[in-house]
C-alpha cells in the first residue's frame, strides 16, 4: 500500500485541535471552527501541550482553510473541546473588486465599504495548509509573510 491509501480520512469536527508541523521540530496549533473557518494560536512548542494550554493561548487569526488540512490528516487532530462563545463569532473579512472597490464580508453577507472600513481586516480567501504553516513560521520568526502581503488591499 502506498502512503495515501494508508491514511484514514478524518471528519472535520468543530472544536478539534490540530497540530501543524513547522518543519523545525516544533508545532503550531489550530482549532476547527464553523466550516470553513479555523483559528490559529500564538503558541509554538516542540511537544504537544495539554489541550487546555493550547486553547488558553491567544488567537493570532481566524481564516478560512481548505478542508483537506484536517480531513486528509495533513494536520493531525490532537484533541477536542467544545467551542467557547468567542470561537463561535464569525470574523469580518474584506473583499476587493477592483481599484478602490471594497466590501465587508461575513458569512455570505456583503456590503460596500470604504478603504478605512476594511483597515486591519483579513481578505476573504480560502487558505491552503502549506500557506498557513508558512504564515505561522514567519510569525514566530518575526518576518513579514508573503501570502499575507499578497492579500493586502490594492490601490
Amino acid at each position: 500500500m502506498n502512503e495515501k491509501t494508508k491514511r484514514k480520512r478524518v471528519r472535520r469536527v468543530e472544536g478539534a485541535v490540530v497540530s501543524i508541523d513547522l518543519g523545525d521540530g516544533s508545532h503550531g496549533f489550530g482549532r476547527v471552527l464553523e466550516r470553513p473557518l479555523m483559528a490559529f494560536y500564538d503558541l509554538r512548542s516542540e511537544h504537544i501541550p495539554p489541550i487546555e494550554e493550547i486553547i488558553a493561548s491567544p488567537v493570532l487569526f481566524k481564516i478560512c482553510v481548505m478542508d483537506h488540512a484536517v480531513t486528509a490528516g495533513t494536520w493531525p487532530v490532537v484533541g477536542s473541546k467544545p467551542l467557547e462563545p468567542s470561537m463561535r463569532e464569525v470574523p469580518l473579512f474584506f473583499k476587493q473588486d477592483g481599484p478602490g472597490k471594497f466590501s465587508l464580508y461575513r458569512a455570505g453577507q456583503e456590503k460596500p465599504a470604504s478603504r478605512s472600513e476594511i483597515e486591519g481586516l483579513e481578505r476573504a480567501a480560502v487558505w491552503e495548509p502549506i500557506h498557513v504553516a508558512d504564515r505561522l513560521r514567519d510569525h514566530f520568526a518575526g518576518r513579514e509573510n508573503i501570502w499575507v502581503k499578497s492579500l493586502k488591499p490594492q490601490e
